[in-house]
């Protein structure tokens, strides 16, 4: 099925040094699985090409601003974070995106929550612009991609998760969340497959 440049956009979520890097704060669990799979140069390369095909590319960023914005202190992820909030604020260096994803944004949205497209207007504004559908990078695949991907669906948007686009701790959570994500959304998609598709 094509996929209508003018109505799609790339949620790409998380590409922050706190998640990716290893002096980030979830470096311990995150920085060596994600450099060992290769996704961030695999995520840069399709992020690049999709945006030279006119796919809008948003990023979002998990922070936490003076007073915690929406950040509710229900689960103990959230309340991990809210303990370290310092590491989270907006101008913090591990809040930033990572050099290699930066240069290619045309938007980046802070939120408090696990989904990208929740505790913002993002929804509203990409649905304003006309797009319905989103093809979805990041890490890690069974936290911030799932949670947005399912999201999204229930949104109304066409969700497909870039399947060699996302990463997560542990190969086998990856593996069983990419399961999830093919029964609960449009369908899991390689880059090489959306870039196919693309009308």
């Amino acid at each position: 099925m094509a996929i209508e440049a003018g109505r799609a956009a790339v949620l790409a979520l998380h590409w922050q040094l706190n998640v990716i890097e290893p002096e980030g704060f979830f470096g311990a669990m995150l920085a060596e699985p994600v450099a060992r799979s290769g996704v961030v140069e695999r995520a840069a390369a399709f992020h690049e090409r999709a945006r030279a095909a006119g796919l809008e590319l948003v990023f979002t960023r998990f922070t936490v601003p003076i007073g915690e914005g929406g950040l509710v202190r229900n689960t103990g992820f959230m309340r991990a974070v809210a303990e370290a909030q310092e590491s989270f604020r907006p101008d913090a260096p591990g809040a930033g995106l990572i050099s290699r994803m930066a240069p290619s944004a045309d938007r980046v949205v802070d939120n408090q929550r696990l989904s990208g497209l929740a505790g913002n207007d993002l929804a509203e504004q990409l649905t304003a612009r006309g797009v319905d559908t989103v093809l979805i990078t990041g890490v890690a695949t069974n936290l911030t991609v799932e949670q947005t991907a399912r999201h999204a669906t229930d949104l109304g948007f066409t969700a497909h998760v870039v399947s060699d686009c996302v990463a997560a701790a542990e190969e086998q959570v990856h593996a069983a969340s990419l399961a999830n994500l093919e029964l609960t959304t449009a369908g899991n998609r390689t880059a090489e497959q959306v870039l196919a598709e693309l009308a």
